[in-house]
């Protein structure tokens, strides 16, 4: 037995499936997984069986595959709107995402995000009516929403969570303020309205360069010409930071750390950057 790691339409997690044949990478197959029989694209070349739960890689989709789930790909669109309609018509603060079939046409699930807890029988019933197909609704959260609709990020690239991201990981401000970015909420938020994912990516490279560097604020002597100052701004990737003199000194833009030491009486002065107080 192989396994394979395979994609769905909806997400760029990688699952991996069991399979008894390896499948050509970007091939699309049917698997059973946890819903029910889906669609899916081959990802990566197969591996032997490893340890892990899986779902299966039934077989390669056939035409008559390929069919069925777009005729049910275009049935979930048109439910989609259908119940934004009935939504807006009851006056429900909700948003339906995604509609989605399984491939036997047995489950619906409807993916929505709300900001409150909500009575959704009414529109329960509304897709009921609709359909044969066993609904089940799912609240999702705002990163959920982005990754399933996508958008463009502050790059101009795909955003992340559509395009790549495995699991939404923890991301705090703290990240921005080691990166010295400046903290307005507009050019660190992403599409979903949320701190960008992006912020994780470098931070640890930042925490090691932060802990060679003086905090902010700390007093610092320019070790050649004895001019003191307290430090403003630092630039870690160049292992630099800018000093506001004392006494007439000025203000000194891209001072070498290596150049720095501590001013007299400032024992706290060396502690560094990426700790906190």
């Amino acid at each position: 037995m192989l396994m394979q790691p395979i994609r769905f339409e909806r997400s760029p997690k990688l699952h991996y499936m069991l399979t008894e044949q390896a499948h050509a990478v970007g091939s699309v197959v049917v698997v059973q997984g946890k819903r029910g029989p889906e669609v899916a694209t081959i990802r990566a070349e197969a591996e032997p069986e490893g340890s892990g739960r899986y779902g299966m890689i039934l077989r390669a989709a056939s035409p008559d595959d390929l069919s069925a789930w777009a005729k049910l790909e275009a049935e979930g669109e048109d439910l989609k709107w259908l119940l934004r309609v009935r939504a807006r018509d009851r006056k429900l603060p909700v948003k339906i995402v995604a509609m989605e079939f399984t491939l036997d046409g047995a489950l619906l699930t409807v993916s929505y995000s709300a900001e409150e807890r909500l009575e959704l029988g009414a529109l329960i019933q509304d897709v009921r009516e609709q359909t044969r197909a066993r609904v089940n609704f799912v609240a999702i959260g705002p990163r959920e929403q982005a990754q399933i609709i996508g958008a463009l990020g502050a790059c101009g690239r795909e955003n992340c969570s559509s395009h790549h991201l495995q699991d939404f990981a923890p991301v705090s401000i703290r990240m921005a303020r080691d990166q010295q970015l400046p903290l307005n909420p507009e050019k660190l938020s992403g599409p979903c309205g949320r701190l960008l994912c992006c912020l994780q990516f470098e931070h640890t490279q930042y925490t090691e360069l932060l802990r060679e560097m003086p905090r902010k604020n700390a007093r610092v002597c320019h070790t050649e010409s004895g001019a003191c100052g307290k430090v403003v701004k630092l630039h870690p990737l160049t292992n630099t930071v800018d000093v506001l003199g004392e006494a007439g000194a000025g203000y000194m833009q891209g001072v070498p750390v290596s150049a720095l030491g501590p001013a007299p009486g400032g024992a706290s002065a060396s502690k560094p950057a990426g700790k906190k107080d």
